[in-house]
């Protein structure tokens, strides 16, 4: 509790210990199991510095590989220093606290957040990898999901898991969520992007989308940037600094596009979606223009499946995390309403300064008390199915 506001964290992150995957991978996929490589490893401080600049004083992390290739993509050396660099100068930024659950709960604690709900972050990029097997991705989010639990046993009142569903075959998602759903969690993740074509439309996932509406798992779709899928952008940029700017709001927008224009949102209107670590002001936008340029001219072609207005089933069914900065903030609650938007920290990601909590409980100067308190507590609870 922060300034007599109970917090939920409804987009908080582990930071997955490497060794994990050799102990909860089944047997058959140990031997493929991620490891860390550093690419200079003999190179001196002093070499380092004279390559880099000061900013080589700060270690390069060792990158996560899989099958003698990085996870993750169009990351240049350039941007590793500038993240090693920020994570150094940021403690809320630094990786291990983010490992263990003693970490989890003393940063908490100290920023007054009382329940996280837990995403994945080198994992999510694994289920990113689209020419895997899927045999062998499902068998990589099945080993984060029973690391999750375990690490969530240390404080399962506090530290909620969200389950990490792999798009890669439709046919696999029900069994992992129903096994999830059985740990007593009530939220899993995906990709908002698509995977092998495959827009979050596709008949193939009805199956899915049924599923969770039947065990009322909630669905937390959360993106990233260097994903070795397609992603807005990234046939045009190079730089993270590009990348990023492209990928979570963009994938997000279209993302919501599919669920309504492909009708899963009519036809699942008890399934709960949210749109995460993306800031809220693309929404106002983006409902406009569906609203007022495509329903309102050309709902024709879609009318067996798309029978309201775009803004009439976000409001009943979806969520959006907010950014505490966006200066919009007041003009989306009155636009859009107070019952929608959630907060997440993105801790201990180093795209997040320290003190979003801060920040966050400072935003009563600007909002309504009542607004302040359903976007801290009330919303997230009511997407993540929390009691009391």
């Amino acid at each position: 509790m922060r300034n007599g506001f109970r917090i939920l964290d409804a987009d908080r992150h582990v930071m997955e210990p490497i060794g994990m995957w050799k102990e909860y991978l089944e047997p058959g996929f140990r031997d493929g199991a991620p490891y860390l490589q550093h690419d200079h490893p003999d190179e001196s401080l002093e070499e380092r510095v004279a390559r880099l600049g000061a900013k080589g004083l700060v270690p390069l992390p060792p990158v996560v590989m899989l099958d003698g290739q990085p996870v993750l993509h169009k990351l240049s050396e350039r941007a590793q220093v500038e993240m090693a660099w920020s994570a150094y100068h940021q403690p809320a930024g630094n990786p291990e606290a983010g490992m263990t659950p003693q970490g989890q709960l003393q940063s908490m604690d100290q920023s007054g957040v009382d329940i996280a709900f837990l995403y994945p972050s080198f994992a999510l990029m694994l289920l990113a990898l689209e020419s895997l097997p899927a045999v062998r991705v499902d068998a990589f989010a099945r080993a984060y999901n029973s690391w999750l639990r375990d690490f969530c046993r240390e404080a399962p009142e506090r530290l909620r898991g969200v389950g990490a569903i792999s798009l890669h075959d439709p046919e696999r998602m029900v069994p992992e969520l129903e096994r999830v759903a059985g740990f007593g969690w009530s939220t899993v993740t995906l990709w908002p992007n698509p995977v092998r074509g495959r827009l979050l439309s596709d008949p193939v996932y009805e199956p899915f989308w049924s599923a969770c509406e039947r065990l009322s798992i909630s669905v937390g779709l959360h993106g990233g940037t260097h994903a070795r899928l397609k992603t807005t952008g990234a046939d045009r940029f190079e730089s993270r600094f590009g990348l990023h700017a492209c990928s979570h709001p963009m994938e997000q927008m279209m993302a919501l596009l599919a669920l309504i224009e492909g009708g899963v949102l009519e036809r699942h209107p008890g399934l709960r979606v949210a749109f995460l670590e993306a800031g809220c002001g693309w929404l106002l936008y983006w409902l406009w223009r569906l609203d007022e340029l495509v329903f309102n001219h050309m709902a024709g072609e879609v009318a067996h499946h798309v029978r309201r207005k775009p803004s009439e089933y976000f409001r009943r069914q979806c969520f959006v995390a907010i950014e505490p900065d966006e200066p919009y903030l007041p003009e989306v609650i009155r636009l859009l309403g107070e019952d929608n938007l959630l907060f997440g920290t993105d801790f201990p990601h180093v795209d997040h300064d320290a003190d979003l909590v801060s920040r966050v409980v400072g935003l009563q100067s600007r909002l309504p008390e009542q607004a302040l308190r359903k976007l801290l507590w009330d919303n997230p609870a009511r997407f993540h199915g929390v009691r009391g």
